[in-house]
């Protein structure tokens, strides 16, 4: 099996590097995408920022706005319970 021609591309000189139209569609990678550069031993990796960034539970709980009376946990119980039966009925 013959191995594909490698891409080629250049450094400007203002250091920037034209990654081929072809890797940026595989990749979906429109303008304006953000990637974190990996040096690694064999070279360079580019992938994909993630959208947002990393949040711990204990961060984040309680920032949705709730008015009203604060349910139990036999409450919660019962609507985990309910909505299990619900999607199994579904089946």
């Amino acid at each position: 099996m013959a191995q594909p021609d490698p891409l080629i591309t250049t450094v400007s000189t203002k250091g920037q590097v034209i990654l081929p139209k072809a890797v940026r569609q595989r990749r979906d990678w429109d303008a304006g995408t953000r990637l974190i550069v990996e040096e690694t031993p064999e070279g360079v990796l580019l992938k994909r920022a993630p959208a947002f960034a990393p949040s711990r539970p204990e961060n984040v709980f309680g920032m949705l706005p709730f008015a009203g009376k604060p349910k139990s946990l036999e409450d919660m119980e019962a609507g985990v319970l309910a909505e299990a039966r619900r999607r199994h009925d579904r089946d």
